[in-house]
């Protein structure tokens, strides 16, 4: 298929999905071809970056999957490190626990379903991790506690219900709110240099619109160009990485209940409205949007945020959950199959075992302006994903309200668009 081609079957793509139901709605009946409903709906997405597939029945594992495995690094990396440089987390059981995830979200999923760091318990480890006193333990234990909550919630089907209450101007605020914090802080990134930043966000748009297979790679070979060209020590550190095995050991031994306490009220509490908006809610309505041929529910969600939370706190791994944010940066570079995930986790599984010890100085392959492309990549493909609520009064003002203060911050915004929405239902005065 050509170019040109390619690029009106994204439009018609385009089209088709501005219709669809954020919720999970059922996958159409078989044609009469006998293609089955998932055959049929597989080219989903909002970029120009579309692709066919015989089914979504398998994962797939080529370019197009490759290159949309890295659309999630400008979250991942900036998380990771500061974990570890500041709140003094073991880089192999952080890495660990981020590929098995993966792994596993990859092939339960079959789409580029996400896993990223829960923002607000990182924001708070790195910012004031000192000032609470936070040992790894302590983040661990917050990994335990948040996934426990997650599990219980979709478990007991409370998640699907707590799912319900929530209007679509609400998710939709959400989601372009995402959109605009994560743009806002690619501009931070790129503005770490400017000229490197702006070029690389110049080829990587012109790329995604006219040879989007090409973008990340392009992207990524820059990136390590720029990094030892303005890092010359950086050859001589690679020159010395020895690769060593390691092995996972029990993360939470010796925890104490005051350190379980602190991962409770300081960290694991905060989490929660800004999981249940971007990892439950609005995920749930992202996927299922650009994939309506495998619908998922809050539950289903909530109980694999909740596993693999519980399956990182053992092994020394940080809370993590599924974003929209990084769907959509997977998507937008090429990912249509859960082949990208797998594929990301595998390399950070490799990472772990043999090179977590220098896991610094690998980063230093990316630098900081380059993140941040990938970020405003996956910030403009979930602006473009919010869509325009109609129909319920305040709509308009409960999206834009609930955007705007996604930009302070999106558990706050969540609720306060909860509020809103609750406002805008009361019956008017002589009603």
């Amino acid at each position: 298929m050509n170019a040109a081609a390619d690029r009106g079957t994204s439009q018609s793509v385009d089209e088709s999905l501005s219709t669809q139901s954020t919720s999970a709605t059922p996958a159409p009946a078989p044609t009469a071809t006998g293609a089955s409903a998932e055959q049929a709906v597989y080219a989903t997405s909002t970029s120009r970056t579309t692709a066919t597939t015989p089914d979504l029945l398998r994962n797939r594992f080529d370019a197009r999957e490759w290159a949309g495995a890295f659309g999630d690094l400008g979250t991942l990396i900036p998380f990771v490190v500061g974990y570890i440089a500041v709140a003094g987390m073991d880089p192999f059981g952080v890495l660990l626990a981020f590929g098995a995830a993966l792994v596993f979200t990859g092939f339960f999923y079959r789409t580029p379903m996400p896993v990223q760091p829960m923002k607000a318990i990182g924001a708070i480890a790195t910012a004031q991790g000192t000032a609470l006193a936070l040992t790894p333990a302590t983040i661990a234990g917050a990994g335990l506690i948040t996934g426990l909550l997650w599990l219980a919630l979709g478990m007991s089907g409370l998640a699907q219900r707590l799912a319900r209450l929530v209007t679509r101007p609400v998710t939709a605020g959400v989601i372009l709110g995402l959109g605009l914090l994560l743009s806002w802080q690619a501009l931070n990134f790129i503005a770490t240099n400017w000229l490197l930043g702006a070029v690389a966000a110049a080829v990587t748009m012109v790329l995604l619109r006219v040879l989007p297979l090409a973008a990340m790679p392009a992207l990524l070979l820059s990136g390590v160009v720029a990094a030892f060209w303005m890092d010359p020590t950086l050859v001589g550190a690679l020159a010395q990485i020895e690769p060593g095995l390691h092995s996972p050991v029990f993360a939470l031994a010796g925890i104490s209940w005051n350190e379980f306490g602190v991962a409770a009220l300081a960290l694991a509490l905060p989490q929660v409205p800004l999981t249940l908006g971007n990892g439950l809610i609005a995920v749930t309505s992202e996927h299922n949007r650009l994939f309506p041929g495998r619908p998922q529910t809050q539950r289903t969600v909530s109980l694999t945020t909740g596993a693999i939370n519980i399956g990182s706190s053992l092994i020394g791994g940080v809370p993590m959950c599924h974003g929209a944010g990084g769907l959509a940066g997977h998507v937008r570079f090429g990912a249509r199959t859960g082949g990208a995930p797998v594929m990301l986790g595998g390399l950070l599984l490799g990472l772990a075992l043999f090179f977590s010890d220098s896991v610094a100085t690998l980063f230093r392959l990316f630098p900081t302006p380059i993140l941040g492309v990938i970020l405003l990549a996956a910030g403009i493909e979930l602006m473009r994903g919010a869509g325009r609520p109609q129909g319920e009064r305040g709509a308009r003002l409960t999206m834009l309200a609930t955007a705007a203060l996604c930009l302070w911050h999106v558990g706050l915004a969540f609720l306060v668009g909860l509020a809103l929405q609750f406002v805008f239902r009361l019956p008017r005065p002589g009603q």
